[in-house]
Protein backbone atom coordinates (compact mmCIF):
# COMPACT_ATOMS: atom_id res chain seq x y z
CA UNK A 1 0.00 0.00 0.00
CA UNK A 2 1.05 3.40 -0.93
CA UNK A 3 -0.18 6.45 1.27
CA UNK A 4 -1.03 9.00 -1.41
CA UNK A 5 -1.71 12.67 -1.32
CA UNK A 6 -3.52 14.29 -4.18
CA UNK A 7 -3.35 18.33 -4.09
CA UNK A 8 -5.90 20.13 -6.39
CA UNK A 9 -6.44 23.79 -6.96
CA UNK A 10 -10.20 23.56 -7.03
CA UNK A 11 -12.11 20.46 -6.52
CA UNK A 12 -15.40 21.67 -8.50
CA UNK A 13 -16.81 20.01 -11.79
CA UNK A 14 -14.61 19.93 -14.78
CA UNK A 15 -12.97 17.25 -17.15
CA UNK A 16 -9.50 17.88 -14.80
CA UNK A 17 -11.14 17.47 -11.89
CA UNK A 18 -13.17 14.28 -13.17
CA UNK A 19 -9.77 12.74 -14.18
CA UNK A 20 -8.12 13.42 -10.98
CA UNK A 21 -10.91 12.28 -8.98
CA UNK A 22 -11.06 8.91 -11.48
CA UNK A 23 -7.34 9.13 -10.79
CA UNK A 24 -7.67 8.18 -6.82
CA UNK A 25 -10.93 5.82 -7.39
CA UNK A 26 -8.35 3.97 -9.52
CA UNK A 27 -5.84 3.92 -6.82
CA UNK A 28 -7.87 2.92 -3.96
CA UNK A 29 -9.63 -0.04 -5.29
CA UNK A 30 -5.95 -1.04 -6.12
CA UNK A 31 -5.46 -0.86 -2.16
CA UNK A 32 -3.41 2.61 -1.76
CA UNK A 33 -4.46 5.17 0.64
CA UNK A 34 -5.45 8.19 -0.83
CA UNK A 35 -6.99 11.63 0.28
CA UNK A 36 -7.34 15.39 -0.94
CA UNK A 37 -5.98 18.13 -0.21
CA UNK A 38 -7.53 21.47 -2.33
CA UNK A 39 -7.95 24.90 -2.41
CA UNK A 40 -11.55 25.07 -2.77
CA UNK A 41 -14.07 22.58 -2.19
CA UNK A 42 -17.97 23.37 -2.19
CA UNK A 43 -19.97 20.10 -1.11
CA UNK A 44 -22.78 22.09 -3.83
CA UNK A 45 -20.47 22.09 -6.49
CA UNK A 46 -18.15 19.11 -6.35
CA UNK A 47 -18.36 15.35 -7.79
CA UNK A 48 -20.38 13.29 -5.60
CA UNK A 49 -17.19 10.80 -4.22
CA UNK A 50 -15.78 14.16 -2.87
CA UNK A 51 -18.83 14.84 -0.95
CA UNK A 52 -20.22 11.24 0.11
CA UNK A 53 -17.28 9.96 1.80
CA UNK A 54 -15.94 8.27 -0.83
CA UNK A 55 -12.74 9.98 -0.93
CA UNK A 56 -11.73 12.08 1.96
CA UNK A 57 -11.00 15.77 0.79
CA UNK A 58 -9.54 18.52 2.90
CA UNK A 59 -9.85 21.77 2.26
CA UNK A 60 -7.08 24.79 3.24
CA UNK A 61 -6.13 28.14 2.47
CA UNK A 62 -10.08 29.35 0.85
CA UNK A 63 -9.70 32.52 2.21
CA UNK A 64 -6.75 33.47 0.26
CA UNK A 65 -8.12 35.54 -2.91
CA UNK A 66 -8.64 33.90 -5.97
CA UNK A 67 -7.71 37.42 -8.48
CA UNK A 68 -7.38 41.43 -7.98
CA UNK A 69 -10.52 42.85 -9.45
CA UNK A 70 -11.00 39.89 -12.07
CA UNK A 71 -7.15 40.32 -12.93
CA UNK A 72 -4.03 38.21 -12.51
CA UNK A 73 -6.09 34.51 -11.83
CA UNK A 74 -3.06 32.72 -12.85
CA UNK A 75 -0.84 34.56 -10.26
CA UNK A 76 -3.64 33.83 -7.34
CA UNK A 77 -3.76 30.06 -8.46
CA UNK A 78 -0.47 29.50 -8.04
CA UNK A 79 -0.21 31.28 -4.36
CA UNK A 80 -3.40 29.38 -3.39
CA UNK A 81 -1.15 26.07 -4.46
CA UNK A 82 1.79 26.96 -2.68
CA UNK A 83 -0.04 27.18 0.49
CA UNK A 84 -1.81 23.90 0.02
CA UNK A 85 1.72 22.71 -0.20
CA UNK A 86 3.37 24.90 3.00
CA UNK A 87 0.13 23.56 5.12
CA UNK A 88 0.88 19.41 3.64
CA UNK A 89 4.45 19.90 4.47
CA UNK A 90 4.84 21.77 7.21
CA UNK A 91 1.60 21.93 9.51
CA UNK A 92 -1.16 18.88 8.44
CA UNK A 93 0.81 16.12 10.06
CA UNK A 94 -0.15 14.07 7.45
CA UNK A 95 2.04 10.29 6.71
CA UNK A 96 2.04 9.99 3.55
CA UNK A 97 4.75 7.94 0.33
CA UNK A 98 3.98 9.68 -2.54
CA UNK A 99 2.41 13.40 -3.54
CA UNK A 100 0.00 13.58 -7.04
CA UNK A 101 0.25 16.99 -7.75
CA UNK A 102 -2.39 18.16 -10.55
CA UNK A 103 -2.56 20.92 -13.20
CA UNK A 104 -0.07 23.70 -11.61
CA UNK A 105 3.56 22.47 -10.69
CA UNK A 106 4.18 26.13 -8.87
CA UNK A 107 4.08 23.97 -5.52
CA UNK A 108 6.86 21.38 -6.13
CA UNK A 109 9.61 23.10 -4.78
CA UNK A 110 7.50 23.03 -1.34
CA UNK A 111 6.83 19.80 -2.30
CA UNK A 112 10.06 18.48 -2.50
CA UNK A 113 11.12 19.57 1.01
CA UNK A 114 9.04 16.63 2.34
CA UNK A 115 11.60 14.01 1.02
CA UNK A 116 8.46 12.13 -1.13
CA UNK A 117 8.14 11.05 -4.45
CA UNK A 118 6.06 14.01 -6.55
CA UNK A 119 4.16 12.59 -9.52
CA UNK A 120 3.20 15.94 -11.49
CA UNK A 121 -0.25 15.43 -13.68
CA UNK A 122 0.43 17.85 -16.81
CA UNK A 123 -2.69 18.72 -18.60
CA UNK A 124 -1.53 20.82 -20.85
CA UNK A 125 1.29 23.42 -20.44
CA UNK A 126 -0.48 26.89 -18.61
CA UNK A 127 1.25 29.20 -20.51
CA UNK A 128 -0.22 28.18 -23.71
CA UNK A 129 -3.58 28.82 -21.89
CA UNK A 130 -3.67 32.83 -22.04
CA UNK A 131 -3.23 35.40 -24.88
CA UNK A 132 -0.64 38.40 -24.89
CA UNK A 133 -2.22 41.28 -25.99
CA UNK A 134 -0.08 43.83 -23.81
CA UNK A 135 3.66 44.57 -22.67
CA UNK A 136 2.04 44.73 -19.41
CA UNK A 137 0.57 41.01 -20.04
CA UNK A 138 3.94 40.13 -21.45
CA UNK A 139 5.81 41.21 -18.13
CA UNK A 140 3.01 39.97 -15.75
CA UNK A 141 3.87 36.41 -17.28
CA UNK A 142 7.10 36.58 -17.87
CA UNK A 143 8.13 34.53 -14.33
CA UNK A 144 5.16 32.63 -14.19
CA UNK A 145 5.99 31.11 -17.45
CA UNK A 146 9.93 30.30 -16.40
CA UNK A 147 8.46 29.63 -13.10
CA UNK A 148 6.10 27.02 -14.76
CA UNK A 149 9.17 25.32 -16.50
CA UNK A 150 11.74 24.97 -14.13
CA UNK A 151 9.20 23.48 -11.61
CA UNK A 152 7.54 21.00 -13.87
CA UNK A 153 11.12 19.65 -14.31
CA UNK A 154 11.46 19.22 -10.66
CA UNK A 155 9.18 16.20 -10.56
CA UNK A 156 9.86 12.79 -10.01
CA UNK A 157 7.60 11.32 -12.90
CA UNK A 158 5.53 13.41 -15.55
CA UNK A 159 1.94 12.57 -16.96
CA UNK A 160 -0.11 13.70 -19.48
CA UNK A 161 -3.19 13.46 -20.94
CA UNK A 162 -2.80 12.45 -24.28
CA UNK A 163 -0.07 12.15 -27.11
CA UNK A 164 -1.07 15.31 -28.22
CA UNK A 165 -0.19 16.40 -24.96
CA UNK A 166 3.31 15.24 -25.07
CA UNK A 167 4.21 16.29 -28.24
CA UNK A 168 2.98 19.77 -26.94
CA UNK A 169 4.85 19.53 -23.84
CA UNK A 170 8.33 18.96 -25.68
CA UNK A 171 7.12 21.71 -28.34
CA UNK A 172 6.98 24.09 -24.97
CA UNK A 173 9.19 23.34 -22.51
CA UNK A 174 12.76 23.41 -24.50
CA UNK A 175 14.73 22.68 -20.95
CA UNK A 176 13.23 19.90 -20.86
CA UNK A 177 13.46 17.62 -23.33
CA UNK A 178 15.63 14.85 -22.27
CA UNK A 179 12.00 14.08 -19.99
CA UNK A 180 10.17 11.67 -22.08
CA UNK A 181 6.28 12.17 -20.28
CA UNK A 182 3.84 9.16 -19.71
CA UNK A 183 0.74 8.92 -21.42
CA UNK A 184 -2.30 8.43 -18.91
CA UNK A 185 -5.41 8.76 -21.19
CA UNK A 186 -8.10 9.86 -18.22
CA UNK A 187 -10.37 7.27 -18.30
CA UNK A 188 -13.73 7.54 -15.98
CA UNK A 189 -15.33 4.73 -13.87
CA UNK A 190 -17.84 3.33 -16.22
CA UNK A 191 -19.08 1.14 -13.28
CA UNK A 192 -20.79 4.64 -12.48
CA UNK A 193 -22.53 4.20 -16.08
CA UNK A 194 -24.64 1.07 -15.31
CA UNK A 195 -26.50 2.83 -12.16
CA UNK A 196 -30.32 3.55 -13.20
CA UNK A 197 -30.64 6.50 -15.68
CA UNK A 198 -32.13 9.54 -13.80
CA UNK A 199 -35.67 10.69 -15.53
CA UNK A 200 -35.38 14.66 -16.70
CA UNK A 201 -38.28 16.80 -17.21
CA UNK A 202 -38.85 17.89 -20.53
CA UNK A 203 -37.47 21.38 -19.60
CA UNK A 204 -34.12 19.62 -19.25
CA UNK A 205 -34.64 17.09 -22.10
CA UNK A 206 -37.20 17.56 -24.68
CA UNK A 207 -36.84 13.99 -26.07
CA UNK A 208 -39.91 14.29 -28.31
CA UNK A 209 -37.74 16.73 -30.71
CA UNK A 210 -35.22 14.28 -32.74
CA UNK A 211 -32.34 14.56 -33.42
CA UNK A 212 -31.39 15.37 -30.13
CA UNK A 213 -27.94 17.23 -30.26
CA UNK A 214 -25.94 17.60 -27.11
CA UNK A 215 -22.94 19.52 -26.17
CA UNK A 216 -21.12 19.24 -22.83
CA UNK A 217 -18.60 21.87 -21.66
CA UNK A 218 -17.84 24.20 -19.36
CA UNK A 219 -19.14 27.59 -20.00
CA UNK A 220 -15.71 28.99 -21.16
CA UNK A 221 -15.10 31.28 -24.47
CA UNK A 222 -12.15 28.38 -25.32
CA UNK A 223 -14.11 26.08 -25.39
CA UNK A 224 -15.52 27.09 -28.68
CA UNK A 225 -19.74 26.71 -27.37
CA UNK A 226 -21.00 29.38 -30.10
CA UNK A 227 -19.84 26.93 -33.38
CA UNK A 228 -22.43 23.99 -31.53
CA UNK A 229 -25.39 27.03 -31.89
CA UNK A 230 -24.16 28.26 -35.04
CA UNK A 231 -23.85 24.65 -36.63
CA UNK A 232 -27.47 23.76 -35.35
CA UNK A 233 -29.02 27.16 -36.67
CA UNK A 234 -27.83 26.42 -39.99
CA UNK A 235 -28.91 22.75 -39.97
CA UNK A 236 -32.22 23.66 -38.54
CA UNK A 237 -33.15 26.43 -41.30
CA UNK A 238 -32.57 23.62 -43.80
CA UNK A 239 -34.30 20.58 -42.25
CA UNK A 240 -36.55 22.64 -39.32
CA UNK A 241 -36.39 19.67 -37.27
CA UNK A 242 -34.45 18.68 -33.99
CA UNK A 243 -33.11 20.19 -30.51
CA UNK A 244 -29.67 21.58 -28.88
CA UNK A 245 -29.11 20.91 -25.59
CA UNK A 246 -25.91 22.85 -24.05
CA UNK A 247 -25.01 21.54 -20.86
CA UNK A 248 -22.03 23.36 -19.27
CA UNK A 249 -20.01 23.85 -15.88
CA UNK A 250 -20.95 26.89 -14.33
CA UNK A 251 -19.13 28.25 -11.47
CA UNK A 252 -20.54 32.03 -10.09
CA UNK A 253 -17.99 32.84 -8.62
CA UNK A 254 -16.35 32.62 -12.48
CA UNK A 255 -17.04 35.78 -14.07
CA UNK A 256 -16.18 34.40 -17.53
CA UNK A 257 -18.69 31.28 -16.68
CA UNK A 258 -21.42 33.96 -15.99
CA UNK A 259 -20.38 36.53 -19.06
CA UNK A 260 -20.19 33.69 -21.36
CA UNK A 261 -23.81 31.84 -20.56
CA UNK A 262 -25.02 35.19 -21.41
CA UNK A 263 -23.38 35.52 -24.82
CA UNK A 264 -24.75 31.82 -25.20
CA UNK A 265 -28.03 32.56 -24.88
CA UNK A 266 -27.92 35.91 -26.72
CA UNK A 267 -26.62 34.04 -29.67
CA UNK A 268 -29.72 31.76 -29.46
CA UNK A 269 -31.50 35.05 -29.59
CA UNK A 270 -29.96 36.11 -32.25
CA UNK A 271 -30.65 33.37 -34.82
CA UNK A 272 -34.07 32.95 -33.50
CA UNK A 273 -33.30 29.04 -31.41
CA UNK A 274 -35.05 30.20 -28.47
CA UNK A 275 -37.98 27.46 -29.04
CA UNK A 276 -34.70 24.80 -29.73
CA UNK A 277 -32.16 25.28 -27.49
CA UNK A 278 -31.98 24.36 -23.72
CA UNK A 279 -29.32 25.74 -21.55
CA UNK A 280 -28.39 24.00 -18.28
CA UNK A 281 -25.88 24.72 -15.68
CA UNK A 282 -23.77 22.56 -13.46
CA UNK A 283 -25.40 19.12 -14.19
CA UNK A 284 -24.42 16.33 -11.84
CA UNK A 285 -23.03 13.01 -13.05
CA UNK A 286 -26.61 11.43 -12.89
CA UNK A 287 -28.03 14.27 -14.77
CA UNK A 288 -25.15 13.69 -17.30
CA UNK A 289 -25.67 10.38 -17.71
CA UNK A 290 -29.33 10.62 -18.72
CA UNK A 291 -28.57 13.53 -21.70
CA UNK A 292 -25.87 10.67 -22.94
CA UNK A 293 -28.20 8.28 -22.69
CA UNK A 294 -31.39 9.90 -24.52
CA UNK A 295 -29.06 12.37 -26.82
CA UNK A 296 -28.92 11.68 -30.52
CA UNK A 297 -25.47 13.18 -30.91
CA UNK A 298 -22.75 14.58 -29.12
CA UNK A 299 -21.26 18.01 -30.28
CA UNK A 300 -17.68 18.67 -29.49
CA UNK A 301 -16.44 21.76 -29.94
CA UNK A 302 -13.36 22.59 -28.32
CA UNK A 303 -10.16 23.18 -30.94
CA UNK A 304 -6.95 21.40 -29.74
CA UNK A 305 -8.57 19.68 -26.99
CA UNK A 306 -6.19 17.82 -24.35
CA UNK A 307 -7.65 14.89 -24.24
CA UNK A 308 -11.62 15.42 -24.02
CA UNK A 309 -13.39 12.87 -21.52
CA UNK A 310 -16.61 13.67 -22.98
CA UNK A 311 -16.71 11.85 -25.94
CA UNK A 312 -15.01 8.67 -24.47
CA UNK A 313 -18.03 8.81 -22.29
CA UNK A 314 -20.69 9.51 -24.98
CA UNK A 315 -18.80 6.65 -27.09
CA UNK A 316 -19.18 4.49 -24.36
CA UNK A 317 -23.49 5.49 -23.93
CA UNK A 318 -23.58 5.02 -27.55
CA UNK A 319 -24.00 7.68 -28.72
CA UNK A 320 -21.96 9.69 -32.14
CA UNK A 321 -19.32 12.13 -31.56
CA UNK A 322 -19.18 15.38 -33.83
CA UNK A 323 -15.73 16.86 -33.04
CA UNK A 324 -13.19 19.10 -34.36
CA UNK A 325 -10.03 17.25 -36.10
CA UNK A 326 -7.38 18.24 -33.99
CA UNK A 327 -6.12 17.90 -30.15
CA UNK A 328 -7.31 14.58 -28.17
CA UNK A 329 -10.20 13.55 -30.57
CA UNK A 330 -7.80 12.33 -32.89
CA UNK A 331 -7.11 9.82 -30.48
CA UNK A 332 -10.18 8.91 -29.78
CA UNK A 333 -12.70 9.29 -32.29
CA UNK A 334 -12.77 7.13 -35.11
CA UNK A 335 -13.72 9.56 -38.34
CA UNK A 336 -16.93 8.01 -40.40
CA UNK A 337 -17.17 4.89 -37.78
CA UNK A 338 -17.38 6.35 -34.22
CA UNK A 339 -18.55 9.89 -35.60
CA UNK A 340 -17.05 12.59 -37.44
CA UNK A 341 -14.13 14.70 -37.43
CA UNK A 342 -14.59 18.24 -38.79
CA UNK A 343 -13.19 21.52 -39.50
CA UNK A 344 -13.64 24.22 -37.10
CA UNK A 345 -16.52 25.72 -39.18
CA UNK A 346 -20.51 25.77 -38.68
CA UNK A 347 -20.72 24.40 -42.30
CA UNK A 348 -18.58 21.28 -41.58
CA UNK A 349 -20.33 20.64 -38.24
CA UNK A 350 -23.89 21.31 -39.78
CA UNK A 351 -22.93 19.28 -42.76
CA UNK A 352 -22.25 16.14 -40.18
CA UNK A 353 -24.93 17.45 -38.20
CA UNK A 354 -27.52 16.74 -41.11
CA UNK A 355 -26.48 13.49 -41.77
CA UNK A 356 -27.03 12.74 -38.43
CA UNK A 357 -30.34 13.92 -38.63
CA UNK A 358 -30.99 12.40 -41.87
CA UNK A 359 -30.15 8.58 -40.77
CA UNK A 360 -31.24 6.56 -38.04
CA UNK A 361 -29.67 3.37 -38.58
CA UNK A 362 -26.23 5.59 -39.41
CA UNK A 363 -26.58 6.98 -35.64
CA UNK A 364 -27.27 3.55 -34.43
CA UNK A 365 -23.57 2.11 -36.19
CA UNK A 366 -21.74 4.71 -35.15
CA UNK A 367 -22.69 4.26 -31.70
CA UNK A 368 -22.15 0.45 -31.55
CA UNK A 369 -18.73 1.10 -32.86
CA UNK A 370 -18.36 3.68 -30.46
CA UNK A 371 -19.17 1.82 -27.24
CA UNK A 372 -16.64 -1.40 -28.69
CA UNK A 373 -13.89 1.54 -29.40
CA UNK A 374 -14.16 1.74 -26.06
CA UNK A 375 -14.13 -1.12 -24.57
CA UNK A 376 -11.26 -2.34 -26.94
CA UNK A 377 -8.83 1.15 -26.08
CA UNK A 378 -10.28 3.17 -23.46
CA UNK A 379 -11.13 0.88 -20.48
CA UNK A 380 -10.79 1.75 -17.00
CA UNK A 381 -8.93 -1.25 -16.05
CA UNK A 382 -6.67 -0.56 -18.42
CA UNK A 383 -6.35 2.89 -17.07
CA UNK A 384 -6.14 1.47 -13.01
CA UNK A 385 -3.29 -0.59 -14.03
CA UNK A 386 -0.93 1.57 -16.09
CA UNK A 387 -1.63 4.12 -13.16
CA UNK A 388 -0.78 2.04 -10.65
CA UNK A 389 2.09 0.98 -12.61
CA UNK A 390 3.36 4.40 -12.32
CA UNK A 391 2.85 4.24 -9.02
CA UNK A 392 4.67 1.14 -7.82
CA UNK A 393 7.42 1.87 -10.44
CA UNK A 394 7.98 5.57 -9.02
CA UNK A 395 8.03 4.11 -5.32
CA UNK A 396 10.45 1.38 -5.90
CA UNK A 397 13.15 3.93 -7.40
CA UNK A 398 15.87 4.50 -4.75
Amino acid sequence: MVRVVFIHPDLGIGGAERAVVDAALALKSRGHDVLFLTAHHDPTHCFQETRDGTLQVISVGDWLPRSVFGRMQALFAYLRMVYVAFYLVFVSGLQFDLIFCDQISACIPVLKLSGCKILFYCHFPDLLLTQRNTWLKWIYRAPLDWMEEKTTGLADCILVNSKFTAGVFHETFNSLQHITPEVLYPIPDFSAFQKPIEQLSDDQLPTERKPLFLSINRYERKKNLALAIKAFGKMYSDCRKGHLVMAGGYDERVQENVEHYQELRDLACKLNLNDNVTFLRSVSDAQKRALLKSCTCLLYTPDREHFGIVPIEAMYMRCPVIAIASGGPLETVEDGVTGFLCQPTEDSFAEAMSKIASSSDLVKKLGEAGRKRVEEKFSFEQFTEKLDKVVNGLMSRS
